[in-house]
């Protein structure tokens, strides 16, 4: 089994890229063969996992406009079970570059189709935008997480998504999923916090995960490291809850954890 999840969000700053790169490392933690494919521009889940973003020299924006195959640019990681596909700044220019091409939304899952059989999940950062990259991201996904901030403009833009996944599931992509919605950013210390979880969880129900992503000095600083925060500090409660998420996605595709 192989599948695809894509963190999506078009609103920035809730927490997509600490996802994409904690979810990662939380599955390939529990031994599953897993690979980070950066759809940013800003590289961010590049550097979040040690490779400098100036250095790389083909990413996923070769793949998906030069056709170079994914197997060829390949990097590993630190961690054990872990791949990345790189991007880099060049990705911003593709959305312009790939407008006229035939079947321009496919690009992404053509690229990701030679490597995808060799993992378990495949994770996908995708940009802060409902740009063409993302709807490739979308596209080529089986599913999709969103992270959600326990902030006051929360919702803002949420139901711009949700409509974003349905045009794709009809047009695009029939077998997309929503995985989850993943509420982000929480603080005990906040009654708004709380009143954000009971809002979205009142009007999503069983779509939002179980696992709440805290606030975390650890989850914050470890991108600077270039490691996760399992690897940063594995007892913090960051860590902890990303080590839940992945639990309850691999309990949620009936997937027995090896360790």
């Amino acid at each position: 089994m192989s599948k695809v999840i894509a963190i999506a969000n078009q609103k920035g700053g809730v927490g997509k890229t600490t996802t994409a790169i904690n979810l990662a490392a939380s599955l390939a933690h529990y031994e599953f063969r897993t690979l980070l494919v950066d759809a940013d521009p800003q590289a961010n889940s590049t550097s979040g996992l040690g490779h400098n973003p100036k250095e790389i020299e083909q990413s996923i924006y070769e793949c998906m406009v030069d056709g170079v195959e994914a197997k060829d640019i390949l990097l590993k990681t630190d961690i054990k079970y872990l791949d990345l596909i790189p991007s880099h700044i060049d990705l911003v220019g593709a959305e312009v570059e790939m407008i006229d091409l035939d079947h321009r939304e496919e690009k992404m899952r053509l690229a990701l189709k030679g490597v995808k059989d060799q993992y378990d999940f495949v994770i996908i950062d995708c940009s802060p935008s409902l740009g063409l990259i993302t709807v490739n991201a979308l596209t080529a996904a089986d599913s999709v997480v969103v992270p959600v901030q326990c902030e006051y403009f929360a919702l803002e833009g949420l139901g711009k998504l949700l409509n974003t996944i349905k045009i794709i599931q009809s047009r695009l992509n029939t077998k997309l999923e929503i995985e989850g919605i993943l509420l982000t950013m929480h603080d005990l210390r906040v009654r708004l916090s709380q009143q954000v979880v009971d809002e979205v969880s009142s009007h999503f129900k069983k779509m939002v995960f179980k696992t709440i992503i805290p606030r975390n000095v650890r989850l914050s600083e470890s991108p600077s490291f270039g490691i996760p925060a399992i690897v940063h500090d594995p007892n913090s409660r960051g860590a902890s809850s990303y080590l839940d998420l992945a639990k309850e996605i691999l309990e949620k595709n009936k997937l027995v954890i090896k360790k």
